[in-house]
């Protein structure tokens, strides 16, 4: 229409202008996202979060949003074919595995600890928690050491693993203090201990209370021992479910009628300075005895027993539930070839052979002993060449 208000004809549309028309012009679809364009636009969110706070987020953190980006790093790291996928948007070494702080201060300063030690909750706040007493004091705690004279009780151990797998012994449950005496046995967390001696009673103040308690000293059979007292050990064999070994047939509480001490083996060395004996190299007398070792050694120096000099123990073992004399001719049989063939003069002026001396290393003896009581001996004799008890020929 013109200003006057007359129609005025209007001029006839290209094709192109028509073809131009916005309402003609249909929008573009939106590009359908790959799965590599899904991987590469989660990167890129652990990159900015890398960018802005200057360090790998971590998916241990307690934010949320934080371990949200942290445990999508950890399984970029741990899927190579996605990690291919956006290593070119990596540009801070974000695939690469994070290395070990290489001290406490450097993982102090990294802050992931930080949301660990910040305690909303409360609760690590242990202030209304008991105080919990520690009656015993540090010299009082018994620590295990290496065994003294472990040789001793070596045998014994290897007799009675053999007596649990022929039926003579049993395991029984524990069952109280009144089975903590000397020589009996205990398996605590699957380690057999022997009661070898047990202490004098003292009276200790704890807490205000006064307790009676005994020194044991406790032998393992690993080669340790421990000086702990009889009621720590009771402590033990209660949560450790320990428990006693007793001759089949026989209950807990009249174990000490069927382990019975029987006597001693021992073994000395010669002090002698009598050059026949004193260049006689692994040199020993093999014995037994019904009371201590010391009470059988009076006088030694006088007697032709003991080759009329003083002598050493070098070895006792007790023996339990076997007469000692039986194990001492075993022994003596087993060595019978390296016996000490000499005669001496005793104080009346007449000749005397000692019997029970031996030319044979003490290791061998050791192991002698452990055989026999195991059993094994009897597939077994002393060579006196290789210096060794050797396998019998077939």
């Amino acid at each position: 229409m013109s200003e006057n208000g007359t129609f005025e004809p209007r001029a006839p549309l290209s094709l192109d202008d028509i073809l131009d028309d916005d309402l003609l012009t249909a929008p573009e679809k939106p590009k359908k996202l790959t799965a590599s364009d899904r991987m590469e636009r989660a990167f890129l969110e652990i990159v900015q979060f890398r960018r802005t706070e200057g360090r790998r987020p971590s998916s241990q953190t307690r934010k949320i949003a934080e371990r949200k980006l942290g445990a999508r790093l950890d399984g970029f790291q741990a899927n190579d074919a996605a990690a291919e996928v956006v290593a070119h948007l990596d540009e801070f070494g974000l695939l690469e595995a994070a290395s070990a702080p290489a001290s406490i201060d450097d993982l102090l300063e990294a802050g992931d600890l930080d949301d660990l030690l910040a305690d909303e909750s409360g609760i690590l706040d242990i202030s209304d928690l008991p105080v919990v007493k520690r009656p015993e004091s540090a010299d009082s705690i018994a620590q295990r050491v290496r065994a003294k004279d472990f040789e001793q009780f070596e045998p014994l151990f290897k007799a009675k693993h053999v007596e649990l797998q022929d039926g003579t012994f049993t395991l029984k449950p524990f069952t109280g203090m009144d089975l903590i005496r000397e020589g009996v046995f205990f398996v605590i967390n699957g380690v057999m201990c022997f009661v070898a001696e047990v202490g004098e009673t003292v009276e200790l103040v704890i807490g205000g209370e006064s307790r009676k308690k005994q020194r044991l000293r406790l032998v393992f059979e690993n080669g340790t021992e421990s000086a702990m007292y009889d009621k720590s050990l009771q402590t033990r064999m209660y949560e450790a479910q320990g428990q006693v070994l007793t001759r089949t047939g026989h209950g807990p509480e009249d174990i000490f009628d069927a382990d019975i001490e029987s006597g001693h083996i021992y073994v000395l060395e010669s002090m002698s300075t009598d050059p026949l004996i004193a260049n006689l190299k692994d040199l020993y007398k093999i014995g037994f005895s019904t009371t201590s070792v010391e009470k059988r050694l009076k006088g030694a120096s006088t007697s032709p027993t003991y080759l009329m000099a003083p002598v050493i123990v070098v070895a006792d073992y007790r023996v339990y539930n076997v007469k000692a004399s039986t194990l001492e001719a075993l022994l003596h049989r087993v060595f019978a070839d390296v016996r000490l063939d000499l005669t001496q003069v005793d104080r009346k002026g007449r000749d005397y052979d000692p019997s029970e001396w031996f030319v044979v290393p003490r290791d061998v003896i050791n192991r002698a002993v452990a055989m026999i009581m195991s059993g094994e001996i009897i597939d077994y004799v002393y060579d006196r060449d290789s210096r060794q008890l050797e396998r019998r020929p077939a």
